[in-house]
């Protein structure tokens, strides 16, 4: 059977278009195989931020795969060498760039933070005031739940470029706070006060060796004598850190008021001198 020359390039082109549409399904398919090894490879890795990264790298393979397609598959409809789709593709590329700038900015930050990895998955971080864990990072985005319930959207490109604040990543929780007594407080006194808080935090719960509570008598304040008091929690455990400085403070408090140590608080005295204080003096007497 002899075929005419139009007929059987047709044909040809035909054949080659279903051949390239054939390997393009199994290059395809074979995406899926990748995915599950990069997963088998990211459930042995700590790092959360893998688990993401999984669905990025297959989304990306099946785009390049498509775009490999497309270009074979006009090169064998156009009969034009590859660098001539190519160099066509370059011309409408570049337009497309021009008009997706941030989409690539947002693309290359998202790379950057894969790659230094300031926070995983579920950690709380504090972004521009944004206080949160982190529920998703994407391409283009990542998603913070703030601690109000809102969830907040930050461009990667953007990300990538601001000061990172990773709360989760915190070894311990320094709590640091003022006593103020009052000015009538005798010096044998406020060496007593310090001695009892050193007491109450002498080998508290979450305290290394290497960082002891601290406790000095620091200020002369407008209307307090002020002790400063600090100390590291370990973990970064924050509900039991509130626990346990709940009941540092019901401590402090019952045994200042035990030992007869008032707390000050602000006052103001006003003196009266001369023709007003006698007028006021003189009024109240005549009352």
């Amino acid at each position: 059977l002899t075929l005419p020359d139009e007929a059987e390039q047709i044909l040809s082109t035909v054949l080659a278009i279903v051949f390239s549409l054939a390997i393009a399904w199994m290059a395809y398919a074979l995406v899926d195989v990748v995915e599950v090894v990069l997963k088998k490879f990211a459930d042995r890795t700590p790092s959360k931020l893998d688990d993401m990264l999984v669905p990025m790298v297959r989304a990306s393979l099946r785009v390049t795969v498509v775009v490999l397609t497309i270009v074979q598959v006009a090169t064998i409809i156009s009969q034009k060498p590859v660098t001539s789709i190519i160099a066509g593709l370059g011309v409408g590329g570049l337009a497309i760039g021009l008009a997706a700038q941030d989409m690539i900015k947002n693309f290359f930050g998202s790379m950057m933070i894969f790659s230094d990895r300031p926070f995983d998955l579920g950690d709380r971080i504090v972004v521009d005031g944004f206080d949160g864990p982190v529920e998703a990072v994407g391409f283009r985005s990542t998603r913070i739940r703030t601690l109000d319930g809102h969830v907040v959207t930050i461009p990667n490109g953007e990300l990538a470029n601001k000061a990172i604040q990773n709360i989760s990543k915190r070894p311990n929780i320094k709590r640091a706070f003022q006593i103020g007594l009052t000015y009538d407080t005798t010096p044998d006194q406020i060496q007593q006060a310090i001695e009892i808080v050193q007491d109450v935090l002498a080998d508290h719960e979450g305290m290394r060796a290497d960082m002891p509570p601290r406790v000095y008598f620091t200020e002369f304040q407008d209307s307090a004598l002020a002790l400063q008091v600090i100390y590291w929690y370990h973990p970064a455990d924050y509900w039991a850190y509130v626990e346990f400085s709940q009941r540092v403070n019901l401590e402090i408090l019952s045994r200042f008021n035990a030992a007869g140590l008032e707390f000050a608080f602000p006052t103001q005295t006003v003196h009266l001198t001369g023709s007003a204080g006698a007028s006021a003096a003189d009024a109240n007497g005549n009352e």
